[in-house]
C-alpha cells in the first residue's frame, strides 16, 4: 500500500533527494548505470510505442500512450530488494497505456500480448483486485526486439488520476462530477484502510509509535484472500488466519480457537496465499489471545488489537511496574522522587504523550509501550526549566566520578569532559575514529561509551537526554582502531588476492577477511582494518574502491 493523499509527486522527489545525500555512493551507481544506455532505452521505447500506437489504432481503441519514468529511489529498492543488477529491473524499459474504459483496458492487453510475448508470472490484474489504496491498473512484463524485456502499465483516465493524484484529487473529480451517479458503499469499502489508520491512532498513545506502525503498513507488499463468502479481504505479505481473524473484527479475533484454509483445519500461524478462502473457528469460552500470536501475526492492526487487549487484563499489573520503573530511574540518576514528582511536571509529561491521568502514564510504562527514560527526560527537562542555574549534567558527573576509584585508566585518546580517570569504550554500533564528530553516553556501570553523532542508535540515546555528555579526541594520545568496511564487487579470479596487495601498499593492517558469493556471482567482501584516524580510513577507502571490479565500498556503520 502507498501514500494516497495527492502527494505523489512531492514524495518522490523527496525519496530522491534524500536518497541522494543519505546514500551518495549507491545514488551515483544507479544515477550512473541509468545513463549509460540512455540513448538505447530511449530509442527501443519510442519503436514499441509506435508498433502499439499502430495496433490500438486499428482496433479502434482510443489511447495515450507514454514512456513511465522509473524514480531513482525505486529502482534502487527493487534492487536491493531482489538483490539484482541495474540490468535485471525489467520496469526501467516502460510504458503506460491509458484508455477511456474498462473495457478498453483488456482489449488493449490483448493487443499487446498479440504483439509481444509475455513474460511468465509478471502479470498483475489490479482492476479486478485493487489495491485497498484504490489504486487500479493493469502490468503485464512483455519480451520485446532482441529478447528485451519492458513493462506495461494500462488503466482508465479514472484510475489514472487516482494513481498520479491520490484519494484528494479523486474526491475533487467526484465532487466537480455530481450528476454522476455514484456507489457509495463502494467508495467507502475503498477508503476501509483509511478508517483502520484513525482507529489505530485511537489505541496508540506514543505519536512515534503510531508513526512506525503507519509506515509499517503502508509498505507493505500485500496477499489477497477471501472469506466463505466470497468477500476480499487485502493483508499484509506474510500473513496468518489470526491477521484475517483480526481484519475481519477485534471480538473475533479475541474469540479465535482454529481456522480452516480452502475448507481443511490448519494451524492459525500457517501463512496465507493469494486466493485462499479462510473460515475462522470461534468459541465464547475462549479466554482472548495469547501473547505468543504476537510473533506470528503481520498486519499492525491484528498487533495492536493484541496489545490493547492485554493492557486492559493485566492493567493493574502494569501500573505498579510502571510506578515501580519510574522510581528505579530516577535513583539511577541521583535525583529524589519528590525533586521529579511536582503536579505541574507530570501534568505536562501526561500532555505531551497523551495519558488521561496518571495510572495510564503507568501502565504504559509497565506495558513497555514507553519507556520510564523518555518520561525522566520530560520531567527533567520541567525541572531544568525552573532550576537553570543548577546543573543537571554535573550531577550525573559526580554519580560517575564516585565510580572512578573502581575504573582503571585507559588510554583511548578521548577527553570526557569533568571527568579525570573515567572508563571509556567505543560503542561497537559505529565504531568512531579520530575526525568524526562524537558523543559520550553514560552507561551503567561502564563508564562512558562513545558514539559518532551519525550513529543508527543516536535517537534512542538522546531520550534520556541527562546521560548525554561531551566528549572530544585527545590529539597528543595516538592509537590504533579498528573498523569494519564492506565491499561489493563481481566475482573474478584473483579478487581477495588484489584487495591483500592494496592493503599491503597502504602498509594497512587487516587482521579479519571474509568474502561469500551469491547466486548472481556478486561478492561481498566484509573485512575488518586498523587505522589512526578518519583520514587515513579514507585514504584506504579510495584505494579500495580502485580495484578493478570493485562498484562499492563503505565503512560499516
Amino acid at each position: 500500500m502507498q501514500i494516497d493523499f495527492g502527494m505523489y509527486s512531492l514524495k518522490w522527489e523527496l525519496e530522491d533527494l534524500a536518497f541522494k545525500y543519505l546514500e551518495p555512493e549507491e545514488y551515483r551507481e544507479v544515477v550512473e548505470g541509468l545513463d549509460e544506455k540512455r540513448e538505447e532505452r530511449l530509442e527501443f521505447i519510442e519503436r514499441i510505442k509506435e508498433q502499439i500506437r499502430l495496433e490500438l489504432k486499428l482496433q479502434r481503441i482510443d489511447a495515450q500512450i507514454t514512456g513511465r519514468a522509473k524514480h531513482i529511489y525505486s529502482i534502487y529498492r527493487k534492487m536491493q530488494r531482489d538483490n539484482i543488477g541495474i540490468d535485471q529491473v525489467y520496469d526501467l524499459l516502460a510504458l503506460r497505456i491509458i484508455v477511456n474504459s474498462v473495457k478498453d483496458c483488456y482489449a488493449a492487453l490483448g493487443v499487446v500480448h498479440d504483439l509481444y510475448n509475455p513474460m511468465p508470472g509478471r502479470f498483475k490484474d489490479y482492476i479486478a483486485l485493487p489495491k485497498a489504496n484504490m489504486y487500479q491498473s493493469l502490468h503485464t512484463t512483455l519480451i520485446g526486439p532482441k529478447g528485451t524485456p519492458f513493462e506495461v502499465q494500462l488503466r482508465t483516465w479514472d484510475m489514472h488520476r487516482i494513481a498520479e493524484f491520490g484519494i484528494a484529487a479523486h474526491w475533487a473529480y467526484k465532487e466537480a462530477n455530481k450528476t454522476k451517479k455514484s456507489n457509495v458503499k463502494v467508495e467507502e469499502d475503498k477508503l476501509s484502510w483509511l478508517r483502520e489508520s484513525l482507529e489505530w491512532q485511537k489505541d496508540v498513545a506514543d505519536p512515534q509509535e503510531f508513526l512506525n506502525t503507519l509506515k509499517t503498513e503502508l509498505f507493505e507488499d500485500e496477499v489477497y484472500v477471501f472469506t466463505k463468502n466470497g468477500e476480499i479481504k487485502v493483508l499484509p505479505k506474510g500473513s496468518t488466519p489470526i491477521d484475517f481473524a483480526y481484519n475481519i473484527h477485534t471480538d473475533i479475533g479475541h474469540r479465535m480457537t482454529g481456522a480452516k484454509i480452502n475448507g481443511k483445519m490448519m494451524p492459525i500461524i500457517t501463512k496465507l496465499s493469494n486466493g485462499d478462502i479462510i473460515e475462522i473457528i470461534t468459541t465464547d469460552n475462549q479466554k482472548g489471545p495469547s501473547r505468543d500470536w504476537l510473533k506470528f501475526v503481520k498486519s499492525s492492526s491484528a498487533r495492536n488489537k493484541i496489545l490493547q487487549w492485554f493492557k486492559r487484563e493485566d492493567r493493574e499489573e502494569n501500573i505498579e511496574r510502571g510506578k515501580d520503573l519510574l522510581q528505579k530511574e530516577i535513583k539511577r540518576i541521583g535525583m529524589h522522587e519528590e525533586q521529579l514528582y511536582k503536579q505541574s511536571y507530570l501534568d505536562s509529561a501526561m500532555e505531551r504523550y497523551k495519558f488521561g491521568n496518571l495510572n495510564d502514564m503507568y501502565a504504559s510504562i509497565g506495558f513497555g509501550t514507553i519507556s520510564a527514560g523518555k518520561i525522566i527526560s520530560k520531567l527533567l527537562f520541567e525541572y531544568r526549566q525552573e532550576h537553570e542555574e543548577e546543573n543537571i549534567e554535573e550531577k550525573i558527573e559526580e554519580l560517575v566520578s564516585k565510580k572512578k576509584s573502581h575504573v582503571k585508566n585507559t588510554k583511548s585518546g578521548v577527553i570526557v569532559k569533568g571527568i579525570d580517570n573515567c572508563l571509556v569504550k567505543f560503542s561497537k554500533c559505529c565504531n568512531p575514529l579520530p575526525g568524526d564528530e562524537i558523543i559520550g553516553y553514560v552507561t551503567k556501570g561502564r563508564g562512558v561509551s562513545v558514539h559518532r553523532k551519525d550513529c543508527i542508535n543516536i535517537k534512542e540515546l538522546f531520550q534520556e537526554e541527562a546521560r548525554i555528555i561531551d566528549v572530544k579526541w585527545c590529539e597528543e594520545e595516538k592509537a590504533i582502531y579498528k573498523v569494519d568496511v564492506e565491499l561489493k564487487s563481481n566475482d573474478r579470479d584473483g579478487l581477495v588476492a588484489d584487495i591483500a596487495r592494496e592493503m599491503n601498499n597502504l602498509k594497512a593492517n587487516m587482521p579479519v577477511i571474509d568474502s561469500r558469493v551469491d547466486k548472481n556471482r556478486i561478492v561481498t567482501t566484509n573485512m575488518t582494518i586498523e587505522v589512526m584516524s578518519l583520514d587515513e580510513l579514507n585514504k584506504v577507502l579510495k584505494s579500495l574502491r580502485k580495484i578493478d571490479s570493485v562498484y562499492e565500498v563503505n565503512r560499516k556503520k
